[in-house]
């Protein structure tokens, strides 16, 4: 979906520079040009890094998570 109609600049590619390093609007506005123009997509531009950043720390938490469990003994 379209999230910036001034820089036509979707929430897949806010999902994809999200996973490049671009976590704040600060540096979405730099490297897509997101609420660089009239500012209307900023709440939306913010919810998509939320449920990205969300999704992240989701992602982190399972492999901590595995990472912590003890290994499984092999049976034969």
């Amino acid at each position: 979906m379209y999230v910036c109609v001034c820089n036509a600049v979707t929430d897949c590619q806010i999902r994809e520079a999200y996973c490049e390093g671009a976590c704040s609007m600060r540096l979405l506005r730099q490297k897509l040009g997101v609420a660089g123009c009239c500012g209307r997509c900023a709440p939306c531009a913010r919810d998509v890094l939320l449920q990205c950043r969300q999704e992240r720390e989701r992602q982190d938490a399972i492999a901590a998570e595995a990472d912590s469990a003890p290994p499984v003994a092999a049976t034969a």
